[in-house]
């Protein structure tokens, strides 16, 4: 399928996320490409697309939005990733009567910022702030729910640690699926960053196959948002965030905590160790069979960690 959109020229075209702005062709392109308008769902709902302005990026988020929804979910992506990669989680969510928003990264898909960087992990709190803020002027229901993948686990991770448990606006489910708290072969990461930190801006990207379904690495090695260098400065932020979490002091939150355990990008061992002691109140779903993207695992095994996390939530949501 040829691809009819820019990233930059589809950012600039957008309205704000607060307008409601009616779709571009260029904007439906782009939602049809990455099947964001929900084709297959079979139920009315209203979806939109726009921008909002935070710690120094434009923003891209969109909102999908049932009749008479029940709840909201919050959906944060990984690193590399963006909203187009999760039509799957929306999908679900919708289909339960939540209401669903998201936005790219600051450096992904279609938020602006240098590609896949970011000077400070704090700046991801600030995006986050910024996306309750669109919530509520929208008048999105309560209650709130959280879902990170990745690095999306690690924002909320931080959220949860650094806001109390009664300052959040999001007092729903917190829902982390493969989170980061530090990816495999650490050690080797820092090392690499001390020695090539002062002559190189970034290196090659290395794609891996995360997950077991045969049509998603095709699709992502196709997709045009993808970046293609991992920054130096990313890493940098990651060394100096993951010290900051290690000591901050537990946490009253319960997240559900889904993990794959053929997962070979994050230190999954370790991560968990490390937040069953910030979360002693954390329920873990482990998946033997699933890698690390479990937003495109495999139909069964999305069900599976689906029906876990309905387990969960209250009935009258249901």
């Amino acid at each position: 399928m040829p691809v009819k959109f820019n990233a930059d020229g589809l950012r600039d075209s957008l309205a704000p996320l607060l307008a409601h702005g009616s779709l571009s062709a260029e904007a439906q392109a782009y939602r049809r490409f990455y099947g964001l308008d929900l084709p297959n769902l079979g139920k009315p709902l209203h979806s939109w697309l726009g921008r909002f302005q935070v710690a120094g990026f434009d923003i891209v988020s969109q909102v999908w939005c049932p009749p008479q929804p029940v709840a909201t979910l919050f959906l944060v992506h990984g690193f590399y990733d963006h909203m187009g990669l999760f039509r799957h989680v929306v999908e679900w969510a919708v289909g339960l009567g939540f209401a669903v928003v998201s936005c790219d990264l600051p450096g992904h898909g279609l938020s602006s910022g240098e590609r896949a960087s970011i000077g400070d992990f704090g700046d991801y709190q600030q995006v986050l702030q910024g996306l309750f803020a669109e919530a509520a002027a929208l008048g999105l229901p309560q209650p709130w729910h959280l879902m990170g993948q990745s690095t999306g686990g690690a924002i909320i991770i931080d959220h949860l640690l650094h806001d109390t448990a009664q300052s959040s606006p999001a007092q729903g489910e917190v829902v982390l699926l493969a989170p980061l708290v530090r990816p495999r072969a650490w050690g080797w990461s820092k090392l690499s960053y001390r020695l090539l930190n002062p002559f190189v801006s970034g290196i090659a990207r290395r794609f891996s196959e995360n997950t077991h379904d045969p049509a998603f690495m095709p699709f992502l090695m196709a997709d045009p948002l993808q970046p293609a260098r991992l920054p130096t400065a990313w890493v940098g932020a990651l060394i100096r965030w993951v010290r900051h979490i290690e000591a901050a002091p537990p946490s009253t939150r319960t997240p559900l905590i889904v993990q794959g355990e053929q997962d070979l990008t994050v230190d999954w061992r370790y991560n968990l160790g490390v937040l069953r002691g910030k979360f002693p109140g954390a329920q873990v779903l482990m998946l033997p069979e699933a890698r690390h993207h479990l937003a495109n695992e495999l139909p069964a095994t999305r069900a599976q960690y689906f029906r876990f996390i309905e387990a969960r939530l209250p009935a009258r949501q249901l």
